[in-house]
């Protein structure tokens, strides 16, 4: 597998540029937001199992356009530079079934603060305002929810591998938060919990599970 160098220097610029211009843009927040209200959060991978933020609402969420998949490099969470693992993005095209958080609007900015910090470590996703369905319970209600969606033009973009060779990253990809294969069982477990069927990522947890014993 051949990797394109990422200058850590030039990326963390970059960052910091983008993260200004989106600021200046929206009113002091990275995205529009309106001051005085509450901000719904997307979670469709390690967000429905790990959030670290707090909400005061989380319900069920259907998202049209884009998909999950394992589409993007970890040089960080789940592998290194020198290693990658492969982590969930949103890649364009079909559904994603979800979780949407509500968080209250004296926490929009630093639960903003803190997401820009999680997601755009390397600036692999782009931060973007999605339509969602909210669940059951809701009378199939539409939103406006903050959501990262992969960049496809990212060095760390890692779409249209086949099921193999993410299965041959994902048995040996381990990061700052443990092994890669952890990341995949624990998103899949939390999909079980919720109900919601994920055939690829079902498939590819049984092969990893084989691949490593467990």
């Amino acid at each position: 597998m051949t990797e394109i160098p990422i200058d850590a220097t030039a990326a963390s610029a970059e960052l910091e540029r983008r993260a200004r211009a989106l600021k200046a843009a929206h009113g002091g927040r990275y995205l529009p937001i309106p001051q005085g209200s509450d901000m719904w959060v997307f979670g469709y991978g390690s967000l429905m199992w790990n959030p670290e933020f707090d909400y005061l609402d989380c319900v069920p969420a259907l998202l049209f356009g884009w998909h999950r998949t394992f589409c993007v490099y970890s040089h960080r969470y789940r592998g290194t530079p020198e290693r990658p693992g492969l982590v969930l993005g949103l890649d364009a095209g079909g559904s994603c079934r979800g979780m949407a958080y509500r968080v209250a609007a004296e926490n929009v900015d630093s639960t903003l603060d803190y997401l820009w910090e999680r997601e755009m470590v390397t600036g692999v996703y782009r931060p973007s305002m999605l339509s969602l369905r909210l669940g059951a319970g809701r009378d199939g209600g539409r939103i406006r929810a903050v959501g990262f969606v992969v960049d496809r033009h990212h060095p760390q973009y890692a779409g249209g591998l086949d099921m193999e060779a993410a299965t041959d990253i994902i048995c040996t990809g381990h990061g700052l938060r443990g092994p890669n294969a952890d990341y995949l069982f624990n998103t899949v477990d939390h999909l079980d919990v919720l109900g919601i069927a994920d055939t690829p990522l079902h498939l590819m947890a049984r092969r990893v599970a084989e691949r490593i014993g467990r």
